[in-house]
């Protein structure tokens, strides 16, 4: 099968609006932490991160998701712009991850609905829908190959770009802009709270004192192709636990299947690794479970991180976010941080976690990011600089 390129992409979270914002947070003292209170039913609170700046007023009338999706489009206007002219309108598809769309913009109208027993006139269902940001995805770039949404939970966002590179590979697009989007609701948080899932301080992955996930937003999309780029989509790999709808299975066996056809594809072994970007959620099975899994596969050398101290979980986003934060971290030669409340749960197996402004022993050129999500979903995507 040909190269899969990654030929341009855009990022923005609580670490910044673009990519060199992002660069300067991720080699900061003192990176950016989930630091917004949410208040929760029940009387409970959380820490939300939400972007760190605001998106251009005139995205206003779309829901917050589609916002975020509009901003990253337009920091990739040119590049989306020289795809289609060289590939045509017809051979460029579509393929968004994400896990809310509109879903905070509904809680306004439902409370109307209950209290008055009639919807708002303004209100559309579809808003809400799943497919709704992928159709304003294809709406926005005016491609007219196929478009459609992966919502996989936390793995959403990166098998985005898997299923990006089989349509390349089936001819069924030559070029696709892909990735993951989600933004931030009061009924993920109150979700997730339910599950006694968040944490009430900033979360704290790998910690003996970690006690859940904050819920963060954000996105990252990528222009992927068969033409060589800066970056490719080196190997990636798929597996289903079939555990547990929320929990992980403890040894990670799952999770090893995905690294191994990762690595399987790549024609690669675990020891070709740079880095190890981790789901890390700083929920107490998570990170027992990918602590065991990262220490059996990669030992105690390779370095590690997870991102979700600095950007909060990103559910559908998360594993784009992952990737963009690879391509940041190679092409600057920097290791992102492992940000947490530095009381390391000695109890966990050992692994090697990334320092504040570290730098690698040697040059790297390939990084893996995993992704696990609810109900067992898994997905390891490698990444390799190719100059």
């Amino acid at each position: 099968m040909s190269d899969i390129y990654i030929n341009a992409f855009s990022i923005c979270s609580r670490l910044g609006m673009n990519r060199e914002e992002t660069l300067q947070s991720l080699n900061s003292k003192s990176p950016p932490r989930p630091d917004r209170v949410e208040e929760l039913a029940g009387g409970l609170t959380t820490m939300v991160a939400p972007l760190s700046g605001a998106l251009p007023s005139d995205l206003s009338s779309e829901t917050r998701t589609n916002q975020i999706t509009g901003y990253l489009l337009r920091e990739m206007k040119q590049a989306i712009a020289d795809t289609l002219a060289k590939h045509g309108a017809d051979r460029v598809a579509g393929v968004i991850g994400t896990s809310t769309t509109g879903v905070e913009e509904a809680i306004g109208p439902l409370g109307q609905r209950v209290e008055k027993g009639v919807w708002a006139e303004d209100f559309e269902f579809s808003r809400q829908e799943l497919g709704d940001t992928a159709r304003y995805l294809q709406e926005q770039v005016g491609f007219s190959g196929p478009c459609h949404t992966v919502s996989t939970a936390c793995t959403s966002g990166a098998k985005a770009l898997a299923a990006a590179a089989r349509f390349i590979h089936s001819g069924i697009a030559d070029a696709v802009i892909c990735g993951g989007v989600d933004s931030l609701s009061r009924l993920t948080t109150n979700g997730f709270s339910a599950l006694d899932s968040v944490s009430p301080h900033a979360c704290a992955p790998f910690s003996k004192n970690r006690c859940g996930i904050n819920i963060g937003e954000g996105g990252a999309l990528f222009i992927v192709s068969k033409h060589e780029g800066p970056w490719k989509l080196t190997g990636w790999g798929e597996s289903s636990d079939a555990y547990h709808m929320s929990s992980p299975e403890p040894t990670g066996a799952g999770a090893e299947l995905a690294l191994k056809e990762a690595f399987e594809r790549a024609s690669i072994s675990a020891s070709d690794i740079d880095f190890v970007h981790m789901h890390g959620t700083a929920t107490p099975l998570n990170d027992a479970m990918e602590s065991t899994l990262v220490n059996r596969v990669f030992g105690t050398h390779t370095p590690c991180a997870s991102s979700k101290g600095m950007t909060g979980h990103t559910l559908g986003a998360a594993g784009a976010l992952q990737v963009a934060i690879n391509i940041i971290a190679l092409d600057a030669q920097i290791l992102p941080p492992h940000v947490y409340d530095g009381q390391r749960d000695e109890s966990l197996a050992q692994i090697n976690l990334a320092p504040l402004q570290g730098k690698p022993e040697k040059p790297m050129r390939r990084m893996l990011s995993a992704s696990y999500a609810f109900g067992g979903s898994n997905i390891a995507v490698i990444i390799e600089k190719t100059n």
